[in-house]
């Protein structure tokens, strides 16, 4: 029943990089573990497959059944360099020994200003950047928006249609999600206005059009003059992996420098050559007042940073931003590995050539199916759009059993999208193309099986 994955490439850190199955999936041990978390773990933390981890490297993640399964899901774009890379482990572990531990507002240390100095070099723009390091994605965003008021001296914040921001209370009033986001845990925080999103498989809409309804709405409704950032993520993560057509992030662009509105890229899911590029701001040459990243940023340590313009960035009295954990030495030192390892093996090409195969491949089960409406994303930022056969009618359905069925067969996958119905890539950039190749021969069989 179960079987071995054939052309396996060479083992990392020890861990043969091959899709391998002895037990169901679930298996025994991990359901036994899975009891026990019942009993002990809140109801409100979900999972997507409930197995448990033992180890993980390159592209497989192996768990405590001795199950070895292709990660498509790098912990939702975190573990880009791959799970446990060696530089990022020799680093931390270099750190441990050293300190763990001072908070950076009571005494500083080095790794902190590196961190800073490297996303001041390789974020857009050649302007003079400042940055602050924080814990995470939605810690960070609301960060920038407290950056963007105060160098504005305004309030109204502007986010759009089905994007994701974070589970704060802040951010959930920013993310379009209600279920499970935002379900019973209002009031949210005033002055954020949500604005029509580029999608250009659904409304038809070339960016400039579609720009020019969003701007006519801030406009119209809000007044440009009151709005202090306007927050967006150039490619959207949970909302589906939404890419706006060309044109509209410039447009928005020009309409907030025109009008003095900081213009917030959140990088959170596309920063660090997840698409293909350092940012996916990139794609369009787009210049951020602001870049938000997380994420890929450490190798799987909680590290978080805003980036943005020297005088935006400054206008924050000092003791503004900060936090007990945030920056803390251990994840710089991660972050310091994982860029070490992006620039070293030039993981945008790689996430380029992640692309060139997966596309292809996706679109031919598209077409041999059809219940894929779209195939979608940049790099190793991959989603495919599942609808009803013959219509444009999310299928949450379909996408949960295939889903369901590529886990049950090896293959680590992930849903988003604000109906339920996309299935997203997003493959370390480590990966070998012949486990990628694995990977993408489960997740047709699943959807011929699942479209017989």
């Amino acid at each position: 029943m179960f079987m071995t994955a054939s052309n396996s490439s060479a083992p990392v850190n020890g861990i043969a990089q091959e899709r391998n199955l002895v037990t169901a999936v679930p298996g025994p041990k991990s359901l036994a573990l899975q009891a026990r978390r019942t009993s002990a773990v809140s109801g409100g933390v979900g999972v997507a497959l409930p197995i448990y981890v033992e180890r993980a490297a390159g592209g497989i993640v192996v768990d405590i059944d001795g199950n070895s399964l292709i990660d498509m899901g790098s912990g939702i774009a975190v573990t880009g360099v791959g799970n446990a890379a060696e530089e990022v482990v020799t680093r931390v572990q270099e750190q441990v020994a050293k300190f763990t531990h001072t908070c950076f507002t009571v005494t500083h240390y080095e790794g902190y200003v590196e961190v800073c100095e490297a996303l001041n070099r390789l974020t857009p723009g050649d302007h003079e950047k400042r940055s602050a390091l924080f814990n995470s994605g939605a810690e960070a965003v609301e960060n920038a928006v407290k950056i963007a008021r105060s160098h504005t001296k305004r309030q109204m914040v502007v986010v759009f249609e089905h994007g994701y921001h974070g589970r704060t209370n802040l951010t959930m009033g920013m993310t379009a999600k209600n279920i499970p986001y935002k379900e019973g845990f209002g009031p949210f925080a005033p002055e954020i206005y949500r604005m029509p999103m580029s999608n250009p498989s659904h409304d038809g809409l070339a960016g400039a059009e579609a720009a020019a309804h969003a701007i006519s709405k801030m406009n119209k409704e809000l007044g440009a003059g009151n709005i202090a950032a306007i927050v967006i993520e150039p490619i959207q993560g949970e909302g589906g992996f939404v890419v706006p057509a060309t044109g509209f992030l410039p447009e928005l662009v020009k309409f907030a420098k025109e009008n003095g509105i900081v213009f917030v890229a959140d990088e959170v899911q596309t920063g660090f050559c997840r698409t293909g590029q350092w940012f996916a701001s990139e794609h369009e040459g787009i210049v951020p007042d602001m870049i938000i990243t997380a994420k890929g940023i450490a190798g799987g340590l909680p590290l978080a940073a805003v980036t943005g313009r020297a005088e935006i960035m400054d206008s924050v009295a000092a003791g503004g931003l900060g936090g007990t954990y945030a920056g803390n030495p251990i994840a710089c030192a991660a972050a310091l590995g994982s860029i070490a390892v992006m620039e070293r093996e030039d993981l945008n090409a790689k996430a380029r050539r992640i692309e060139e195969i997966m596309k292809p491949r996706l679109q031919k089960i598209a077409d041999d199916t059809g219940v894929i409406c779209d195939v979608r994303g940049r790099g190793a930022m991959i989603a495919v759009e599942i609808v009803k056969k013959g219509s444009m009618e999310p299928d949450a359905e379909m996408t949960n059993k295939v889903a369901k069925a590529c886990h049950a067969n090896g293959v680590l996958v992930l849903t988003a999208g604000t109906y339920g119905n996309v299935l997203r890539f997003l493959p370390p950039m480590v990966m070998s193309e012949q486990l990628l190749e694995d990977a993408l021969t489960i997740i047709e069989q699943q959807f011929k099986e699942a479209t017989a």
